[in-house]
């Protein structure tokens, strides 16, 4: 979980797992992130930053890691709540997770945006991965209520 102090999700197995091995299956990921914020009262910049995100890493699930699943959960870390998103994939892992994040640096053909790009868009970001070992990425809007 990302955050300084310790979270909880709530309501208690409010996870939600979505599988990522298509493109209909990024659409599928989209609609359920904005669903997602607007039930959390989220306006329409932070959503529009979220949804990008999350397509982004989405698409480098599919394209670098072979595919995975996405898991959306309401978290809270005392007076915020937040959405927090987890791309989880079993893929080749990411070599140099810096130059990974650096704008412009790409491995497969894109524009090299994706990571770095979904860094800044996001409130908190986390990276788990060794090559060989698949990848993580976690992602958090937070709002205060």
């Amino acid at each position: 979980m990302l955050g300084a102090q310790a979270q909880e999700r709530t309501p208690a197995g409010a996870q939600q797992v979505l599988p990522l091995h298509s493109d209909e299956d990024v659409v599928r990921l989209r609609r359920q992130v904005r669903d997602s914020m607007v039930a959390m009262g989220f306006g329409l910049i932070e959503q529009t930053k979220i949804i990008t995100a999350a397509s982004e890493l989405a698409r480098n699930t599919l394209r670098y890691g072979g595919g995975g699943e996405a898991r959306i959960a309401r978290v809270s870390d005392g007076a915020r709540q937040g959405l927090e998103l987890r791309f989880v994939d079993a893929g080749p892992g990411i070599d140099d997770i810096p130059l990974a994040l650096t704008d412009g640096y790409t491995s497969g053909g894109g524009l090299g945006l994706g990571l770095g790009g979904a860094k800044r868009l996001a409130d908190a970001f986390h990276i788990d991965t060794a090559p060989g070992a698949g990848t993580t990425v976690t992602i958090a809007k937070w709002k205060l209520f």
